[in-house]
């Protein structure tokens, strides 16, 4: 696709205001790009400007330039090429219009428009709701008589409150109602969050691989975004610095997805979630322990959370019931101290004024029925996993990838190429695949995917087949990078 050609004076129009905000240059130059990339005001294929053309127009040195495009190029956003300049990185769709002639966010496009034909290997969340949660909403309106209050609840309904307060107690975690804010899912949770603890510039560390929509979170506040190891060093030292290094550089934030992570399905022991609590809280450095998926491990047994090790109260916990129950009951939470909800409250009020009160109840109703609804819900992701796990050592045994030990999806290495390029032959195939550099900060892991095993057994198979096909017809080489759609 060859884009528009958008003059230089157009260009600087449409960048407006970028340096009004705080924080380095550079970030927040990328920032504005990235938002004119991702809406779709500046198209596939559009060329930009060379850095030093555009340093002069404005007024930068060349280096706040060049920084970021590199940044926008490790997000798979532009690709540059000594000779062909800078531009906007191909979809790994074609863009399509809706009947109102709206271009779709490039970034939903899986989501908002799923393509005829095509296995979604992208999108890791049930596709369907379980008959559990038509008799929850049952049971949330026969309570609707009973309410008397204005519906606006910025901090949530009181009745999810103290359910997912005694969620937590039951976990041996002491909670009180005070202590929660419902959102409309976890990733509404780490947007407010994002908003009130980080300032353009700060920095978050995370695990890579970690959960895409959190890196598009931390982008869209223009935080530089570094990996670090969780894990204490072994003898050789991997590409990420130790989280007791990078602590001392004096992060804004921690993010960790700890409990049958997304992507690797892997879970911290028990240890390193000690060494977690006690390293950020010896630097004070706030951590949000993702536990979206916490529920979801192979065992039967949900670790505790990383605020269980912690002595202060810098652990910050969310969670939704996306994964367990179903992704359209948008409902999520915080735990975090009273001080800090309150805080989280009074900006939310500013967007919303609040979630839709007769889902809150349901999820209420829902979080009772966890010991009920957990163990059917494992039992079919283990089947799942265990039979997506064969097919791929039977079909494709080149491949390589470690079993999950909880959660929807396993990470996968393919043993040439990268996932970009072949991700396109694989559509040819009719099967979506996100490339691994969607989960890693700097946009590493190309050789990498992440498969979900959500599917029933005869989907799995076929897509499976489908890859098959599709490694057989690919021929190894690297493409440039593209915009996956976003995944969950």
């Amino acid at each position: 696709m060859n884009g528009a050609n958008v003059s230089i004076d157009d260009l600087v129009d449409l960048l407006g205001r970028w340096a009004s905000g705080r924080g380095p240059l550079y970030l927040l130059l990328a920032a504005r790009f990235r938002a004119l990339v991702d809406d779709g005001v500046l198209p596939p294929g559009t060329p930009l400007p060379p850095d030093r053309t555009l340093a002069r127009r404005l007024a930068v040195g060349r280096g706040t330039v060049v920084a970021a495009y590199d940044l926008l190029q490790q997000e798979g956003r532009v690709t540059r090429r000594q000779g062909s300049g800078t531009r906007v990185a191909p979809l790994e769709l074609p863009a399509s219009r809706s009947a109102d002639s709206v271009r779709a966010n490039p970034l939903l496009l899986h989501i908002l428009q799923p393509p005829d034909g095509v296995s979604l290997l992208t999108c890791a969340s049930p596709d369907r709701p379980p008959a559990v949660l038509a008799e929850a909403y049952e049971e949330a309106v026969g309570r609707l008589a009973g309410i008397r209050d204005l519906g606006y609840q910025p901090a949530g309904n009181p009745e999810l409150r103290e359910a997912v307060a005694a969620y937590y107690r039951g976990r041996g975690l002491p909670t009180t109602a005070e202590e929660i804010l419902v959102t409309t899912g976890a990733q509404q949770a780490l947007t407010l969050l994002s908003g009130l603890l980080l300032a353009p510039g700060d920095t978050v560390l995370t695990q890579s691989p970690t959960y895409p929509g959190a890196l598009e979170v931390f982008r869209h506040a223009a935080a530089v975004v570094r990996p670090v190891a969780l894990t204490a060093p072994a003898s050789g030292s991997g590409p990420a610095p130790d989280l007791a290094a990078a602590l001392r550089e004096r992060p804004s934030l921690v993010y960790t997805v700890p409990t049958a992570s997304n992507p690797t399905g892997a879970t911290l022991p028990a240890g390193e979630r000690r060494r977690l609590a006690r390293l950020t809280g010896e630097h004070d450095v706030p951590i949000i322990d993702d536990e979206v998926c916490a529920e979801l491990c192979f065992s039967g047994e949900t670790p505790p959370p990383v605020a269980s090790y912690a002595r202060g109260e810098q652990v910050i916990t969310i969670a939704s019931l996306s994964k367990v129950v179903w992704g359209g009951l948008r409902v999520g939470w915080v735990r975090a101290p009273a001080p800090l909800v309150s805080r989280l409250a009074r900006l939310r009020a500013v967007h919303d004024l609040g979630g839709e009160v007769l889902g809150q109840v349901a999820a209420a109703a829902l979080l009772r029925r966890l010991p009920e609804i957990r163990p059917a819900r494992v039992r079919e992701l283990r089947d799942g996993h265990d039979h997506l796990c064969a097919e791929l050592a039977a079909r494709l045994p080149s491949w390589s990838f470690e079993p999950a030990t909880g959660g929807q999806t396993i990470w996968v290495r393919i043993p040439r190429g990268d996932v970009d390029a072949f991700a396109q032959v694989a559509l040819r195939h009719g099967v979506a695949v996100p490339p691994g550099r969607s989960f890693d900060p700097l946009g590493g892991h190309a050789e990498y995917m992440r498969l979900h095993f959500l599917f029933p057994r005869e989907e799995l198979s076929r897509a499976v087949a489908g890859l098959a096909a599709a490694w057989d017809a690919y021929d190894g080489t690297r493409g440039p990078a593209t915009r996956p759609p976003l995944v969950v």
